[in-house]
């Protein structure tokens, strides 16, 4: 083997171990697919407008510890764009009462998941509007916003608590508080 072979080699073996995952997956770069904060899937620019194709796609979307989402196949991996986070949870589903209650959201790729310890619900305040964007967990690092009439429909079933020396609204699923809101004083 000349040397010229022998540092091409270096260099293909450098590159394949460099860009794979723990599992031995290929990084093969960005694909052009991104996901705008309302949930409609971009390719190339344009709308992705097969439900069948945007639920593949879902079903393969991993978020990494690095905070970038990935399609993952089991020899590839390709890059995404993510406006905000993948999913949008577009109903509810609320049933019993108090510590028994459970709500179910179903996302618009029509996973469903309930809230609970395993998944979550957050809130985020915008910082300049005030703006809540609830959130909820949905497997692998993914999240669901929740959508303002949903979250409407989970403040009207919620109950009041106190927090940490807050008078705070929450709703109770899967045996679990979860926070959606504080009183203001000014209230």
């Amino acid at each position: 083997m000349t040397d010229t072979n022998a540092r091409e080699d270096k260099k293909v073996n450098a590159l394949s171990t460099d860009d794979q995952d723990a599992v031995g997956r290929l990084f093969t770069g960005d694909i052009d697919i991104a996901i705008a904060r309302d949930g409609t899937w971009y390719h190339e620019g344009g709308p992705i407008r097969r439900p069948r194709m945007v639920a593949l796609f879902a079903s393969i979307l991993h978020r990494e510890a690095d905070g970038e989402y990935y399609l993952k196949t089991p020899v590839e991996k390709r890059r995404i764009r993510v406006e905000d986070v993948p999913f949008v949870a577009v109903e509810a589903t609320i049933r019993g009462e108090g510590a028994g209650q459970s709500v179910t959201f179903r996302t618009n790729v029509d996973e469903t998941v309930a809230a609970g310890p395993g998944h979550p619900i957050r809130v985020a305040i915008d910082q300049v509007s005030g703006e809540p964007s609830p959130y909820v967990h949905v497997r692998d690092g993914l999240e669901a916003l929740i959508v303002r009439s949903v979250y409407y429909q989970l403040v009207n079933a919620g109950r009041m608590s106190e927090c940490d020396g807050w008078e705070v609204l929450g709703i109770d699923s899967c045996g679990v508080f979860f926070t959606l809101g504080a009183l203001d004083d000014d209230a």
